[in-house]
């Protein structure tokens, strides 16, 4: 433990929602709500606003919108977040060379390795300074705790919340833990916290009076003197400026269960392409492969099978995760499905016989293209609208093979994928410039042209297929010094790097939907 309040954590306030509402000048004090937009998707994040009625993260989208139906729903835009994050954690950077992120929006740094402070009013400084910075380059605000310990630093920062900074000094621990909620130490989540409740703990003062071998007996050894330990405030695990990832995973929950085998094992292959394209993109290989599945009744089944030897191998990754799917039943419907690999390494043991594999399938003669059969996942419910009884779609189109047209096959025009426009992204007009999608169906997007800095702008709705309208990357949130970029020079510029985000974030997304400011 640490005579002085040195190490530092940092939250940023509602991050998702509140960059939203930064880059979109007309949400600015309303409520939002990021997270998946379909039946069954989940809220990432709820602005202050949101929250107010009751909107929390990891609450189901169906229940926000019934608490606060008048609120912004978007899509996430993690090419927006991550350069965002990029910009927060070169400020903490600048503090010391010791910084753990947590994720993109959290951060522990040890403001004592980097000479930053050695005193209370030294760190009361440097967290002072710190909110400046992050308010000054990025227009947003987050919350800052300094304590002695990582424990004691984020109880402050939660304290804090929003926009303040709470100091914690060394000695005034255990009179500051005491009356709390068990729920507030790590480590202490409901099923803990509802067990410690049945054994007459509900305060953290009462944990420490209950006394370790107490808590050894109801928790076991590791865990009770763990959390004894905390209850009495102490907590000496040292700032950490790189932590491995243990695993690369990637998941989809759908709007309706899937009942189809075939549709299933596509899935399935296009999860485990997008598991191997994260794990090159961390440059690392995996020996195990995990199959998650959740049925119709809730009910999770994972199954895992072992490699030779590590792989990056998106064949591989997808003909393991395909056994593993064979011996999962899955007729009464499936609503979820995950791909991910563990046993990670920094090397790649190539597999000879996926290799000999994919020779033979390269050398192998295909099916001419009018032969071979594509099920399209995630087809644009409007493009498929009308499709039986033919007629007009959406504008008003005729469709090829209608009623009163000689007969034939029903062709319904879909939007292509490129041309699909989730609520919240940004996009440009060649004639109005920039804004951002509002709501996108039967062909149609509509359109906020604003941008950050600016006043609340118009209103216009277009086709899907207008040439002029595309989707462009995330501007700035605070407008660049003259000669100088307002993104890190890492940021990823391209756009389908932005439709990968949006792919990433699909979690329960039905990948369109209204948002309503």
């Amino acid at each position: 433990m640490r005579s002085a309040p040195t190490i530092l954590h940092l939250d940023m306030d509602a991050f998702f929602a509140a960059a939203e509402q930064a880059a979109k000048p007309s949400l600015r004090g309303k409520p939002v709500v990021v997270g998946g937009l379909g039946p069954r998707g989940v809220v990432s994040t709820a602005s202050y606003e949101a929250r107010r009625f009751g909107v929390h993260s990891a609450m189901p989208m169906a229940q926000a919108r019934r608490l606060a139906p008048n609120a912004a729903y978007l899509v996430p835009r993690f090419a927006l977040y991550r350069a965002v994050s990029e910009q927060v954690m070169e400020l903490l950077g600048r503090l010391s060379p010791l910084v753990e992120p947590l994720s993109l929006d959290e951060a522990f740094v040890d403001l004592e390795a980097g000479g930053s402070a050695d005193d209370t009013a030294s760190a009361l400084a440097a967290g002072e300074r710190l909110r400046r910075d992050i308010r000054a380059v990025t227009g947003l605000s987050g919350s800052v705790g300094l304590a002695g310990s990582k424990m004691l630093a984020k109880i402050g920062s939660e304290q804090a919340k929003p926009d303040g900074l709470v100091l914690i000094e060394p000695g005034t621990e255990r009179a500051l833990l005491g009356p709390m909620p068990v729920r507030t130490l790590p480590g202490v989540g409901p099923a803990t916290g509802d067990h410690l409740r049945r054994a007459g703990m509900t305060t953290v003062a009462e944990l420490a009076e209950a006394g370790e071998d107490e808590l050894v007996r109801l928790l076991g050894k590791a865990h009770g003197a763990s959390l004894y330990r905390m209850a009495l405030g102490r907590d000496d695990r040292a700032v950490v400026s790189e932590r491995d990832a243990k695993s690369v995973s990637v998941e989809d929950t759908f709007d309706v269960d899937l009942h189809d085998r075939v549709r299933v094992r596509t899935e399935v292959d296009r999860l485990a392409d997008r598991c191997v394209e994260r794990l090159r993109a961390a440059g690392r290989s995996g020996r195990t492969v995990v199959l998650k599945v959740r049925r119709y009744d809730f009910s999770t089944l994972t199954r895992s099978e072992t490699l030779r030897g590590p792989t990056d191998d998106p064949g591989v990754v997808r003909e393991a995760a395909g056994r593993l799917l064979e011996s999962v039943d899955t007729t009464g419907g499936v609503r979820l499905l995950g791909v991910g690999v563990t046993g990670l390494a920094d090397f790649t043991q190539e597999d000879l016989f996926a290799q000999a594999a994919a020779e033979e399938s390269a050398a192998a003669p295909h099916a001419p293209a009018d032969e071979q059969e594509h099920e399209p996942v995630g087809a644009d419910a409007a493009g498929t609208a009308g499709a039986a009884g033919g007629g007009a779609v959406g504008d008003g189109t005729a469709v090829p093979g209608a009623a009163g047209s000689g007969g034939g096959p029903v062709e319904v025009p879909e939007v292509p994928a490129e041309r699909r426009f989730p609520a919240g992204h940004d996009v440009r007009h060649r004639e109005f410039g920039a804004g951002w999608v509002q709501g996108s169906g039967l062909r149609r997007v509509t359109v906020r042209f604003e941008e950050p800095g600016s006043a609340p702008g118009r209103v216009r709705t277009f086709w899907a297929d207008d040439p002029d309208l595309e989707l462009s990357e995330p501007l700035p949130l605070v407008p660049a010094v003259a000669g100088q970029s307002s993104w890190p020079a890492s940021r990823p510029k391209s756009r389908s790097e932005s439709r990968s985000d949006s792919d990433a974030g699909r979690s329960g997304d039905s990948g369109s939907g209204r948002a309503r400011p």
